[in-house]
C-alpha cells in the first residue's frame, strides 16, 4: 500500500516473489513497542501529496499504465487513480476517500460515465487486479489495536512481525493484517490479510525497495497474490512529493476530466 499500501493509503508501491528463508519465532520483545511501530509506519502513509508512475500486471489481465493522485493527512485521504494505457482504457478511473473511518469513492469509464461505489462494492477489483479498493485506501496502521507477534528472517532480513486489528467502531473486511516490517529501513517486506478464522485473502511481498524523493527507504516492486488465485505485479518507483493539486482532481466531476498531470508535476 503506502498499499498505500497505499495508498493510501495508500500510497499504498510494486513487482516479483521475494524468496523467503528462516523460522518464524515465538513473540518476543521488540527494540520498539508495537503502538510505536505502527505510529511511525502510519505516519509515511499520511505525509502530504504526492504523484506516482504505476505499472500493473495481472495474471490474464494485461498491463496497465496508471497515475495515482494521492494527499493524505491525519484527517483523512484522497485518491485518484487514472488510466494513461492502453489506449482504448485511456481515461478510466477511480476516486476514493477516506474520512472519519469511512471509505466513500466513484469510477468512471468514459462509455459509462461516473457511478458512486456502494460500500458493499469495496471489496472488488481494482481495474480487475488481485487488489481491492479498500486495499489501497486502507490504513491499517492505523487501527486501534497492535502487537507484536514474533519476528522472521525474510530475503535475509530480520523482520518483526507487527499485527493490526480493527478497534472498537473501526470498519474493514478484513479480521487481521500482519506485517513483516523491516524496522531498521522502516519497510513492510510482507503483508498477509487475513479473514475470519484465520484465512489469508491477499498476501503483498515487496521485491525490491528504493530511495524515493525525500531520501526515505520505500517499497518499488510489489507482488499480490489474491484470492482468487490469480497475481498483479506493482511496478511503481517514479514518485514526486509535496505535488499541487486542485480541490476539483478530487471530485466525481473532476475525474472525468482525463490523466494528466498538474503542471507542478510535469516531466
Amino acid at each position: 500500500m503506502t498499499i498505500r499500501f497505499a495508498a493510501a493509503s495508500l500510497c499504498f508501491a510494486l513487482l516479483a516473489l521475494l524468496a523467503c528463508v528462516g523460522r518464524a519465532a515465538e513473540p518476543e520483545a521488540s527494540p520498539i513497542p508495537a503502538a510505536e511501530l505502527a505510529a511511525r509506519l502510519s505516519a509515511k502513509q499520511q505525509d502530504g501529496t504526492s504523484l506516482i508512475r504505476l505499472r500493473m500486471e495481472t495474471a490474464g489481465k494485461g498491463t496497465l499504465q496508471l497515475q495515482i493522485k494521492s494527499r493524505a493527512s491525519r484527517a483523512g485521504t484522497d485518491l485518484v487513480y487514472q488510466v494513461l494505457f492502453p489506449k482504448e482504457r485511456k481515461g478510466e478511473a477511480v476516486l476514493l476517500r477516506k474520512s472519519d473511518g469511512r471509505i466513500s469513492g466513484s469510477v468512471f469509464t468514459p462509455a459509462d460515465g461516473v457511478r458512486p461505489l456502494t460500500a458493499a462494492q469495496l471489496d472488488e477489483p481494482l481495474f480487475g487486479s488481485d487488489l481491492s479498493y479498500e486495499d489501497v485506501i486502507e490504513n491499517f496502521f492505523a487501527w486501534g489495536q497492535q502487537a507484536v507477534v514474533g519476528t522472521e528472517v525474510v530475503d535475509r532480513v530480520n523482520c518483526t512481525i507487527l499485527e493490526s486489528k480493527p478497534g472498537k467502531g473501526e470498519r474493514s473486511s478484513y479480521a487481521s493484517v500482519r506485517t513483516w516490517v523491516d524496522t531498521r529501513r522502516m519497510v513492510p517486506l510482507r503483508v498477509e490479510k487475513y479473514g475470519a478464522p484465520g484465512r489469508v485473502v491477499r498476501r503483498i511481498e515487496t521485491a525490491r525497495v528504493v530511495t524515493d524523493d525525500k531520501g526515505r527507504a520505500i517499497p518499488a516492486n510489489l507482488t499480490i497474490r489474491g484470492p482468487r488465485g490469480s497475481t498483479t505485479n506493482l511496478d511503481g518507483s517514479r514518485i514526486k512529493h509535496d505535488v499541487t493539486f486542485a480541490d476539483a482532481e478530487f471530485t466525481p466531476e473532476g475525474i472525468k476530466s482525463g490523466a494528466a498531470a498538474p503542471p507542478s508535476a510535469s516531466e
